[in-house]
């Protein structure tokens, strides 16, 4: 069955002024063809910019909490059409029914969440140094906000940005990733069911001439980004060049540590869930797990058991474990991870190619673990972006956090110990954004800030209150009320 997705620029469905068109099909039987989808371009892009600019005074000027009950109204809606969501997600993008419903869920709380705080908005009143002075700052919406975001989570992780810009007063052009733009489409749907005015909101597809249109266009006043490392740099560059504020989530390279103290049990589920679910396909997955020499073997060979038994194919088939890849360019990708770490002298203990479904030609892969794996191999340092797992064996604590600590990249991080003055101190220790303790590297919250350190971002965060503080601006007011000219610090100076 096909489905549709259109640009939606100023209340209009529309195509691309080109007329191109593009194919969305689904990674685990490709035959199936979901949509054909804009091909947009600068053209395209302008036009929803503009409708973004002139719709913007008025957005802007509507009562928080009125924005407030549009958001919570598009969260009702998400929890009313989660299944037929989820199922569509699945078809276009691949992970299993069952995640794609917690990405569903996730949006449904980032609604919620970001609804209420539109109550809040807090700046701040601080003491003036002068007499009958009053010093505050409020809190000021950006203008138009264009939003890039990744296939993978393509409804949960345009929610943490959608929101919390709209619930500030922006307005919006988003392009969704053009490999889920079905997916896309009905989670604005629940936006524009739930009251949006023309304009605030609006939906440019395509690939990189929309996205370069969209980051390169002076009027546009903050970009947020979700994807790859390489096309987080050339945004930033950019952004750099047009003084444009920007916020970027990029790769990661989250390790799982486990110590000789740990619940073995409990690390297992973490590590096959962290390593293998959404197929690796994670900014946060689990792709080095670092292992105290005196379980290593051990929990090396409950893995294999368990990874054993996982069943790869159609998400939608409620037997699956593990999805597909997205495409054979992912395919390709991870198998060339896979012989280079081999190649470099790490073994391969299970796994290591691409695999066979019955019934369907979709684009799968083995899940796959490697051992012996040093600290200057490839696989330890580049992000994959499949159900590939690194394993160390590490003789202490301290040795664990070095390797840790020892890439480019610093989202996710993760440590199961039963030992409480360990799991502090990793706190404080592991380089990365985020630190689980006795959990894996996934599983975000919305309330909580979400983004890493070094080459995963520039110091931006999604979620949690954090977010609001990247798509506004702090506004510093000073009202005096004494009648009188004061001269600040001349005033108040020590003789």
């Amino acid at each position: 069955m096909q489905d549709s997705a259109q640009n939606y620029i100023d209340g209009r469905w529309t195509d691309a002024a080109s007329g191109r068109t593009f194919e969305t099909r689904n990674p685990a039987d490709p035959t199936d063809l979901l949509a054909k989808v804009p091909a947009s371009a600068a053209e395209d892009v302008d036009a929803a910019v503009q409708a973004a600019r002139t719709a913007h005074a008025d957005w802007g000027s509507t009562p928080a909490p009125a924005r407030g009950k549009i958001l919570k109204r598009s969260g009702d809606l998400l929890a009313e059409r989660k299944t037929e969501i989820a199922r569509t997600m699945t078809r276009e993008m691949g992970k299993p029914f069952f995640e794609t419903k917690g990405d569903v869920q996730e949006a449904i709380d980032t609604a919620y969440y970001t609804a209420s705080e539109t109550r809040r908005l807090f700046g701040a009143t601080v003491p003036s140094e002068l007499p009958n002075k009053m010093n505050m700052t409020i809190r000021r919406p950006l203008g138009v906000c264009g939003i890039i975001t990744a296939w993978n989570f393509p409804v949960a992780v345009p929610s943490w940005k959608i929101y919390p810009a709209l619930a500030a007063g922006n307005t919006v052009v988003f392009k969704p990733s053009e490999d889920a733009p079905v997916s896309g489409r009905l989670f604005i749907e629940t936006l524009l069911d739930a009251g949006l005015p023309a304009g605030v909101l609006n939906v440019v597809h395509g690939a990189d001439a929309a996205g370069t249109a969209l980051v390169e266009h002076t009027d546009v006043d903050a970009i947020g980004f979700t994807g790859s490392y390489d096309v987080g740099t050339t945004i930033a560059e950019t952004c750099g060049r047009l003084n444009t504020p920007v916020s970027l989530e990029m790769g990661g390279k989250n390790p799982m540590i486990v110590m000789d103290d740990a619940d073995l049990d409990l690390a297992l589920d973490g590590a096959v869930w962290g390593a293998y679910g959404t197929t690796g396909q994670r900014c946060t997955a689990t792709s080095r797990l670092i292992c105290h020499e005196a379980v290593h073997d051990e929990f090396v060979a409950m893995i294999l058991d368990e990874a054993e038994t996982l069943v790869l194919g159609d998400g939608n088939e409620e037997a699956t474990d593990v999805g597909p890849l997205i495409n054979d360019a992912a395919v390709d990708t991870v198998h060339r991870y896979v012989q280079i770490g081999i190649d470099e002298g790490a073994t391969l203990q299970m796994g290591g190619a691409p695999a066979e479904v019955d019934g369907l030609g979709g684009h799968f892969y083995e899940p796959t673990l490697f051992t012996d794996v040093t600290p200057d191999m490839t696989i330890a340092q580049e992000e994959i972006f499949g159900p590939v797992l690194a394993v160390f064996e590490v003789s202490s604590y301290e040795e664990a956090v070095e390797v840790a600590n020892d890439t480019q990249f610093g989202l996710s991080s993760s440590i199961y110990t039963r030992d409480v003055n360990r799991s502090f101190q990793a706190m404080h220790d592991l380089e990365a954004g985020i630190t689980y303790v006795n959990g894996p590297t996934i599983g975000a919250e919305a309330h909580m800030p979400f983004g890493g350190v070094k080459d995963t971002g520039n110091g931006q965060r999604d979620g949690g209150y954090a977010a609001f503080e990247f798509w506004t601006e702090p506004k510093t007011v000073y009202i005096d009320y004494s009648g009188r000219l004061q001269k600040a610090q001349m005033d108040s100076v020590d003789e």
